[in-house]
Formats: structure tokens, sequence, C-alpha cells
């Protein structure tokens, strides 16, 4: 599989996004691997609603929960 360091990819980005295959390709930070950037062709439609009915969202997801008053 094909690696590319993120400033590289960050520099490289829409060029890359033509290039990618079904392997895809890993980003790295000093070395390590942070990301894989795959193809929509590839297995990522099985990513998209593959968590539906194991995750539960809890209280509100649009508030912080922190309290303020906009008057002086």
């Amino acid at each position: 599989m094909r690696q590319i360091a993120a400033a590289r990819f960050k520099a490289e980005c829409l060029a890359l996004l033509d290039e990618v295959d079904q392997e895809g390709i890993v980003i790295t930070k000093h070395g390590k691997p942070v990301a894989r950037l795959i193809s929509m062709r590839a297995d990522s439609a099985g990513l998209i609603g593959s968590l539906k009915s194991k995750v539960r969202i809890k209280g509100e997801i649009l508030s912080t929960g922190a309290g303020w008053d906009a008057q002086p």
C-alpha cells in the first residue's frame, strides 16, 4: 500500500484524489500511519450505515451543555 507524509498529502491532495486506487493511500505523520484514503469504489460502501443500531445518542448532540446569556 502506498504511503505519503501528511505534509506532502496536504500539498498534493487534489491530485492524489484522482490517483487513489482500490488499495488506498496511507497518510503518515512522523512515519506513523494516522489515516487511510480509500476510493469510494472500494470497500467504503460498506461503511455507510455500518454503525446503525450500534450507536446510541444520549442527550442533545447539538449543545455543549453550557448555559450563557447574551444580554449585558
